[in-house]
């Protein structure tokens, strides 16, 4: 009998164990992706990617995550100057007119606390993709107090990466722009099942 009744819970196990995972989208009203950059070790130079869209699958009581893929509109970027902007569009830096866009993809994540963790995933700026981990902080995470009232997670996300990795060398050897790029993420996102 006891060895029916073991039996019976190990087969159990797997369905107990098996995460619930649900489907997230970045709000692009509350998303905001910015990066700087040293310009001539002077100061650092602030610019923004308003065109950003993504999604995900979580599961809050396992921290499981998968699916994560976002995408960033490159020509949407703004660095608060227009002659600037036109600069950064072009071949020596994002190319705009042969990569329009900007992707990150994840499947997995290790979480460090209940509110944060790592995400090592795969960028892909100019046609080239490359390792980055995204350090995750869980800000908030509950039903929107008003308007849509959906589950929210609120996360800030932030990474470090090389552009010349990406075969982005413009001004790096002379020293006019920097080769590190800092970048940080804020975003709430819904939970849409």
């Amino acid at each position: 009998m006891r060895i029916q009744m073991l039996a019976a819970a190990l087969a159990a196990l797997p369905a107990a164990a098996q995460a619930e995972m649900a489907r997230y989208e970045l709000d692009p009203s509350h998303t905001s992706v910015y990066f700087t950059i040293d310009h001539v070790g002077y100061a650092k130079t602030l610019g923004i990617f308003p065109g950003i869209e993504g999604s995900f699958q979580y599961d809050s009581e396992t921290q499981e995550l998968g699916e994560v893929t976002v995408a960033i509109d490159a020509t949407s970027v703004d660095t608060f100057h227009d002659a600037r902007n036109e600069h950064v569009r072009k071949a020596d830096f994002l190319d705009v007119s042969n990569h329009p866009e900007i992707t990150f993809t994840a499947n997995g994540g290790a979480p460090t606390s209940d509110t944060e963790g790592t995400v090592e995933g795969e960028l892909t700026i100019l046609g080239r993709t490359q390792p980055v981990t995204l350090n995750v902080t869980l800000n908030k995470a509950e039903a929107y107090p008003f308007g849509h009232e959906r589950f929210v997670l609120g996360l800030s996300m932030d990474a470090s990466i090389q552009r010349s990795d990406f075969g982005m060398t413009y001004g790096v050897e002379n020293g006019l722009v920097g080769d590190t790029v800092d970048i940080n993420i804020e975003t709430e996102a819904m939970r849409m099942d």
